[in-house]
């Protein structure tokens, strides 16, 4: 067949399908959600948490959270202050992963 190998063609189709499923699971680690890891959510233990719009407390108060509100988070911290969705951050030492949430 054209001087390539069989195992050559078998590796090229091997790899093929890895790159096809990669780019169909978004880019996400494969086995991602049977690994029993769920998204990264976080619960405000601060009375009143500003929320900034970026992470540094001398960025502009966006809004506030009071205690026990729980909101989606990303598992990125930056200066002490974790990302929260839509750019918006708050400092990470007032707020702490839910029991279900893997925000590691």
């Amino acid at each position: 067949m054209l001087g390539v190998p069989v195992r050559g063609l078998v590796v090229l189709g091997v790899l093929a399908t890895a790159g096809l499923m990669y780019v169909a699971n978004g880019g996400a680690r494969l086995g991602a959600e049977e690994s029993g890891t769920g998204p990264c959510r976080v619960t405000v233990i601060a009375d009143i948490l500003n929320v900034r719009s970026g992470p540094a407390d001398t960025q502009p108060i966006v809004s506030t959270m009071r205690r026990d509100a729980v909101v989606p988070a990303e598992r990125r911290v930056e200066n002490g202050f974790r990302m929260l969705d839509e750019g918006r951050w708050v400092k990470d030492e007032f707020v702490l992963p839910t029991s279900d949430s893997d925000c590691s």
